[in-house]
């Protein structure tokens, strides 16, 4: 303990940068948490609520309830699409694919670079300032020992396990960075899944809609049937 206490309040110098790399690093880390979380949409419970919104008035008032969700599937992607069902899903589809490369891509890594750089950074500044402490360390040693002060040198042996002080801080910071941003990017993954996902089934409502309100209605597995049957033949 005393070790530490040495190195935050004597070598505040050096403890002081590395502890605000820390808070930064968290502070980036919880926003872009939030953000997450705010991005995401159950699309279970929206679904079924955009389905009868879309039955019952049509693409404007669809495209009002996408705009009042909060999550960037139907915020952003599914408006993109909507608005541009007139032209047809050719359209939709490219409307939605810039959509999401655009805009949402964009959002999603926001923060991420920033975290990375403070992970990477945190590690050399801590190894930075624990070469410093080290020379420093070595020429008092070396100063001592020429003026036959021996007895003495043992005394920085401590010195040298407090600027060891500044890399494990360094460490400290950066590995739950380096972990967080792994997450994040798998999180990221997952979501570009599910856009691609949805994309598809506003594709496939719009389409039905178009054809006839009541499809929309029609459960999933009876609408997949159906699209998979072959046609009937006319009798002759």
């Amino acid at each position: 303990m005393k070790a530490v206490y040495d190195f935050f309040i004597l070598e505040w110098y050096f403890s002081i940068p590395l502890v605000m790399m820390s808070l930064i690093a968290a502070a980036m880390v919880i926003w872009r948490w939030l953000l997450n979380r705010s991005a995401d949409t159950d699309m279970d419970d929206f679904l079924p609520a955009f389905q009868q919104v879309l039955r019952k008035g049509g693409i404007k008032p669809a495209i009002a309830f996408c705009k009042e969700e909060k999550g960037l599937i139907p915020s952003r992607l599914f408006v993109a699409g909507l608005e541009a069902a007139d032209q047809g899903a050719a359209a939709m589809r490219r409307s939605m694919a810039n959509e999401n490369e655009l805009e949402i891509l964009p959002r999603l890594h926001f923060l991420l670079a920033p975290i990375l750089a403070v992970a990477k950074i945190a590690t050399m500044v801590g190894l930075f300032f624990t070469v410093i402490s080290m020379i420093n360390t070595f020429n008092a040693i070396g100063e001592q020992a020429s003026t036959g002060k021996a007895k003495e040198i043992g005394g920085h042996a401590s010195k040298i396990g407090l600027a060891l002080f500044a890399t494990a801080m360094g460490l400290f910071t950066a590995i739950p960075l380096v972990f967080m941003h792994v997450l994040f990017k798998d999180w990221i993954a997952k979501f570009q899944v599910k856009v691609k996902i949805a994309s598809q089934k506003l594709i496939t409502l719009v389409t039905n809609y178009k054809k006839d309100p009541k499809l929309l209605d029609m459960p999933a597995e009876e609408e997949d049937d159906r699209e998979s049957r072959p046609p009937r033949k006319l009798a002759r």
